[in-house]
């Protein structure tokens, strides 16, 4: 990206480089860095616009604009004001540059990190389905994510929930662009089994699946999920070699601990090819 900062960069040219699938290469990314690659890539463009800003004085915003990759004023404008919170002109007049610097890396105190490692085996599991409260997401609004597990909780058991005391936590519809998902917090159902209002039902098909367990260190849970996911995505799955397939990949709850324990165990499932 920095040798080509201006060029026509794609995410698929991206991953075609690191000689991965767009899917997987954005996965990984996005655990590393902490956005996805497009939302690097565009911060990295508008960081070196505004260093252009302030070196170059007498340039103008079109032709800045446009040698930054961008198709008009306007749009840069807009794009550079999300970024920073404030407009290029009043960032050229006198706007302090230097804490703007960094690539806003996911950190998390040590007494959080949860323990995670890939168990040996992979797991084969028939098509199934899952029902419960589904939401999009993205980096401004993740930490909501426990909230959907709070409704959940208050509509078991229903007519149609299998027997079972799993639960899952399912991730669908990622974006390779900007790091946005669905996340469902649900149970497995029936596959035609009526739903309690507001449940969103998902068919999961057969597949094979990379097991990563995650033993948590007790309080709060989200930030060692995080925690977890950047692990797994960012270290544990690229040195496996194992190569991401198609398809939802979730968390599997087996209830027999509560979660805000030491000790408790989540079970983290990622499609993998054969």
């Amino acid at each position: 990206m920095e040798a080509h900062l201006f060029g026509p960069l794609t995410l698929e040219h991206l991953a075609q480089q690191a000689q991965l699938s767009a899917y997987h290469y954005a996965r990984l990314f996005t655990a590393h860095m902490g956005r996805s690659p497009m939302a690097h890539l565009r911060g990295r463009r508008l960081l070196a616009a505004a260093r252009r800003l302030l070196d170059q004085p007498q340039r103008s915003l079109l032709h800045l604009a446009l040698d930054c990759g961008f198709e008009s004023p306007e749009a840069f404008s807009r794009a550079f004001k999300r970024q920073f919170g404030v407009a290029p002109g009043r960032f050229r007049r006198g706007f302090s540059l230097t804490p703007l610097e960094g690539q806003f890396p996911m950190s998390l105190p040590e007494s959080v990190q949860p323990q995670v490692a890939l168990l040996p085996d992979r797991q084969t599991l028939p098509a199934f389905t899952v029902a419960g409260y589904a939401r999009d997401f993205d980096e401004s609004n993740k930490a909501d994510i426990p909230q959907l597990w709070s409704r959940l909780l208050a509509q078991l058991p229903f007519e149609g929930q299998l027997p079972s005391w799993n639960s899952y936590g399912v991730v669908s519809c990622v974006s390779a662009e900007n790091g946005s998902l669905r996340y469902l917090a649900g149970v497995a159902v029936q596959a035609d089994a009526p739903l309690p209002p507001g449940f969103e039902r998902l068919h999961i098909a057969a597949a094979r699946y990379a097991v990563f367990r995650i033993t948590l260190g007790g309080g709060g849970i989200h930030l060692q999920i995080k925690a977890a996911m950047a692990k797994i995505w960012g270290e544990l799955l690229p040195a496996s070699g194992l190569r991401v397939a198609a398809g939802p990949d979730f968390e599997r709850y087996d209830g027999r601990q509560a979660l805000d324990q030491a000790g408790a165990v989540i079970e983290f499932l990622v499609p993998v090819e054969a």
